[in-house]
């Protein structure tokens, strides 16, 4: 139950075994981190989930998700610019809910950043093959373009896009952001244009019956969807490489959600209108297919693949920088091997870490089904953004004189509507990802009790003071 002072958690920001992050990232980039680790998932490899569980209502469900996630947005901002470092959620929990709280959080994060890494390159296969079918006529053999179970033995460009986003990573945070900026721009501009070819093709019949499934399909589709909104805390797992953390986290959590939910409805209600909801079954390249039956011609189809298949990398690359940011964290606390706290100097990157997170989720990538990932991924996240809006609580009590530099309307009353909203998810998902969830759970704590505890820096440097009074007169 011991915490770790807020003071000494941003003292020890940037900090490393051999070196420090480098503070090199403004407002704007940041933004477009937490943007391109959020964008692309839901529209470009999940709405082939979604659709068929809610039908046209999918748009309700992807506004339900959102709002699920804005609740939880609102005190990721307040946390992130009152305690601006790289752990996200695992740090807030460490400063206000305890060790063995803070453990359960990260074991949760490394669940939503490595496993959902895993799960959007899964899909990144199938839109390089509209992309090289259209262009050269040539694709990659079924058998390793998609994972077992799925008609394929190994899926190769799942792990060969992990490889190379790990490439841009190992090169500086700086020089990751630029690539990613760019992916960003040609990812909304592909959804753009995407709205607007496919808006000539709705029909008003595609939107009847509007909800076949009933209330517990859209619940069930905005469950899922919610691992669509997976990333837009990754601004707070940049804290300490942001130039202005107090001031420019808060403003991109918040601006980069906005945008995002935004596209997404705009998105889901077109090709909807443009497709009959049955279509999507299957389907993990639905909107080039939407855009080929729209227009009757594959140029288009070739173009949004194209914007897919960055988009998709823009993901894997965000997402990966923000895992690796979160085993910094937890290992510079010593409850996991030090390791992944290793900085190199000359590039002010974790390489080791980098590397060792790389390589696991590729291999993850192409050996594990898209909807299993997903699934298990939400239930994760959920779990983390329910303990981030408890900490927000926390906080407020035991620190309320702490310098805020955004803090959550309405408190306690928005946070706790978070973590209902949260629980609620939880509980619209699968029972065999419950036992899935319950199985990672068991495994984590069985790691924490028999390394973490022992290892934790706080834990030794506590114990020379809790031993003294104890400690015979002549000592």
């Amino acid at each position: 139950m011991r915490r770790k002072p807020v003071e000494l958690l941003v003292a020890e920001g940037g900090q490393g075994q051999g070196g420090s992050l480098r503070r090199s990232l403004g407002m704007w980039q940041l933004t477009m981190i937490s943007i391109g680790a959020t964008l692309g998932t839901g529209i470009f490899v999940v709405l082939g989930e979604a659709v068929p569980k809610a039908g046209p209502a999918v748009v309700i469900s992807f506004v339900i998700a959102g709002i699920t996630a804005l609740f939880s947005a609102l005190s990721y901002a307040e946390l992130a610019g009152t305690i601006p470092v790289s752990g996200s959620s695992y740090s807030y929990a460490y400063a206000t809910l305890g060790e063995l709280v803070a453990w359960v959080c990260g074991w949760c994060l490394i669940l939503e950043y490595g496993v959902s890494v895993a799960a959007v390159a899964v899909g990144w296969g199938q839109y390089l093959n509209e992309l090289l079918d259209g262009t050269i006529g040539v694709t990659i053999p079924a058998a390793l373009a998609n994972p077992p179970g799925e008609g394929g033995v190994f899926n190769l460009p799942a792990l060969l896009v992990v490889l190379l986003c790990m490439a841009f990573l190992l090169g500086g945070a700086r020089e990751s952001a630029r690539v990613n900026t760019i992916m960003v721009g040609v990812k909304i501009v592909a959804l753009l244009l995407f709205c607007a070819v496919a808006f000539t093709g709705i029909r008003a019949g595609n939107y009847k019956p509007f909800m076949p499934l009933g209330i517990g399909g859209v619940s069930a589709a905005g469950a899922t969807l919610f691992f669509s909104y997976i990333g837009f805390d990754a601004a707070s797992t940049a804290g300490e490489e942001a130039k202005n953390p107090k001031r420019d986290l808060p403003r991109a959590i918040m601006l980069s959600l906005l945008i995002v939910t935004a596209l997404y409805v705009l998105v889901a209600a077109v090709a909807v209108g443009a497709m009959p909801w049955k279509g999507f079954e299957g389907s993990e390249a639905a909107l080039a297919g939407i855009m080929k039956d729209v227009t009757g011609q594959s140029f288009w189809a070739v173009l949004l693949a194209a914007g897919a298949v960055v988009a998709i990398a823009s993901v894997v690359l965000t997402v990966l920088y923000g895992q690796t940011r979160i085993l910094f964290a937890m290992s510079r606390d010593g409850l996991v091997p030090k390791v992944f706290s290793r900085v190199h100097a000359p590039t002010g990157v974790p390489r080791t870490n980098t590397v060792v997170v790389s390589l696991f989720c590729g291999v993850l990538a192409a050996a594990i089904p898209l909807g299993q990932l997903a699934d298990a991924t939400s239930i994760g996240t959920l779990f983390a953004f329910g303990l981030v809006n408890i900490a927000v609580i926390v906080l407020r009590r035991t620190r309320p004189d702490m310098h805020r530099t955004f803090r959550v309307p309405l408190a306690p009353v928005f946070p706790a509507i978070g973590f209902l909203l949260c629980v609620y998810m939880m509980g619209s998902l699968s029972l065999v990802t419950w036992l899935v969830f319950g199985g990672w759970m068991i495994v984590g704590l069985v790691f924490y009790f028999g390394y973490g505890m022992r290892r934790s820096r706080l834990g030794r440097e506590d114990l020379p003071a809790r031993e003294a009074p104890q400690a015979p007169a002549e000592k």
